[in-house]
């Protein structure tokens, strides 16, 4: 099941169906994948088969004093989250509630993307990208729903960020 087939009762700000058509309107090629809903790394590891690209992972983050960050990574990316914090510059981080998520990114956990920055229209959101990923010649991710993949260019994350006004960070880790 879908996440949402399980929060019907709760739509999506943004549908995915309306988030490919701003992809298409903002000239960004995708491949659409459609496959059985998946909800972490590892349930998806099987898809590497038949879906080009580096696939990539996101997390959703905030520290004490609640600057949020929304970090997307190649799955293979190793992230040190004691660590993390002098690299983002800010206090010790924890992961974002599924309240806060749906908040400030109008998403539910298991289908986190980076496309999920659409509904963050208060730019409150840090985002953080991995270098790794951004070099890559294909990147994977969520369209807003986690039983679908797009694939797509690095720069298409770019284009589609300077849309929803956000100012990624390319870090390596």
């Amino acid at each position: 099941m879908t996440h949402r087939e399980q929060n019907a009762e709760n739509p999506l700000p943004t549908t995915p169906e309306a988030l490919l058509e701003l992809l298409q309107v903002l000239e960004i090629p995708y491949d659409l994948h459609h496959h059985a809903p998946i909800f972490t790394v590892d349930e998806g590891l099987h898809l590497k088969e038949s879906i080009p690209g580096t696939h990539c992972r996101n997390l959703f983050l905030k520290d004490k004093k609640n600057a949020m960050f929304l970090l997307t990574l190649a799955n293979e990316t190793k992230v040190d989250l004691k660590a993390l914090p002098e690299q983002l510059g800010c206090g010790r981080l924890s992961f974002g509630s599924k309240e806060r998520l749906m908040t400030h990114l109008g998403i539910y956990p298991g289908a986190v993307t980076p496309f999920a920055a659409i509904n963050d229209i208060n730019l409150d959101v840090n985002i953080i990208l991995d270098q790794t990923m951004m070099e890559a010649a294909l990147m994977n991710v969520h369209p807003l729903d986690n039983a679908m993949t797009v694939g797509f260019a690095p720069d298409g994350l770019l284009r589609f960020y300077a849309h929803t006004g956000h100012k990624p960070s390319i870090m390596q880790f």
